[in-house]
């Protein structure tokens, strides 16, 4: 049940009409109004851009005067004790970990892409079970939503990473919701849904397998490349703000394409282009090694560009032997 205070009629300017509008189109609660955006809100309840920048700011300020979300204007300092208290969690290779500054983290979107097979699923599949191990093993003891776009969840997979890991794989694959995209529009309004079910669920990580591949399969040609960038943008920007709102870990997965007008170094490159690229907090570029994975920090506001190996094994992402286990400045 939301709390009395997050509910639309909370806010004065929320008349029984709107409210309804609002409902309809799954928006029950003011982080909802915060999370949506003017865009959609204008779009929603059928008002002016002004009026629903209004709406939203004013939702805003309720949840900062409720301390749900922080000031407009604090010091730096306030800012870094924050950041050093911030929850991470374990992607279930130290290797990796550390690549991460400490794991996942959230309130923000971490980005991983390569080419198939390099790792990016089981990443997905393992950090499902690693959320809701203890803090002293990397978890927050929470649940996981995993939306899939690419038919890729596996529930045998996360019963043997649990076993393997000593949780009980029963309880394990209860604690992860799972909803399945069959296009963009579909993959959308899930998201849009997703606050929600984090609030009901105390949820701290969701994964997105893949973001960007309805996006790529439905938009074809130039001539779709435009809408296909705008709708992407809206997509990307909601997962970012619902992390930031809801103190949730966010991981997505993505494609890469060929780009053939290069002729020297690696064709290869992610897809969204710089959509998608502006958006994410951290992007990692995955590749396969033998029977080893490199994991590149490709883009972060605060960690360096280096790699780390990793494996695939019985336990998900884990670390190779001691042999190979070598870092790459």
């Amino acid at each position: 049940m939301v709390a009395e205070e997050l509910e639309l009629h909370s806010l004065d300017d929320v008349g029984p009409a709107t409210r309804q509008k609002l409902t309809e189109a799954g928006i029950l609660t003011i982080l909802d109004l915060v999370v949506r955006g003017p865009s959609e809100i204008s779009d929603v309840v059928g008002v002016d851009i002004n009026r629903a920048a209004e709406l939203c700011n004013k939702a805003r300020t309720k949840l900062v005067e409720m301390e749900r979300l922080d000031r407009d204007f604090v010091p730096a300092s306030e800012i870094y004790t924050k950041r050093m208290a911030i929850d991470r969690i374990s992607t279930g290779s130290t290797n990796l970990d550390e690549l991460l500054g400490g794991g996942v983290e959230t309130q923000a979107v971490t980005e991983f892409y390569g080419e198939f097979g390099s790792g990016k699923t089981q990443i997905c599949h393992t950090m499902c079970v690693t959320v809701q191990l203890g803090k002293e093993a990397g978890g927050l003891e929470s649940s996981a939503i995993y939306l899939d776009t690419e038919n890729t969840f596996r529930p045998e997979r996360i019963y043997s990473i649990a076993e393997s890991r000593g949780l009980d794989p029963h309880k394990a694959l209860q604690r992860i919701t799972v909803a399945k995209a069959y296009n963009s529009a579909h993959q959308e309004i899930i998201t849009g849904e997703l606050g929600n079910v984090v609030e009901k669920e105390k949820t701290k990580l969701i994964i997105i397998d893949s973001a960007v591949a309805h996006y790529r399969a439905e938009f074809l040609g130039r001539a779709t490349l435009s809408e296909r960038q705008q709708r992407l943008n809206k997509f990307m920007h909601l997962i970012l703000r619902t992390a930031e709102t809801y103190n949730t870990a966010v991981v997505v997965t993505n494609q890469i394409q060929s780009a053939p007008d290069v002729l020297f170094g690696d064709p290869s490159k992610p897809t969204g282009g710089n959509v998608v690229a502006h958006t994410s907090t951290y992007r990692i570029s995955l590749r396969k090694a033998g029977k080893n994975r490199i994991a590149r920090m490709v883009d972060s506001p605060c960690h360096a560009e280096r790699e780390m190996v990793f494996m695939l094994g019985q336990r998900g992402i884990d670390n190779p032997s001691e042999e190979t286990a070598t870092k790459r400045e």
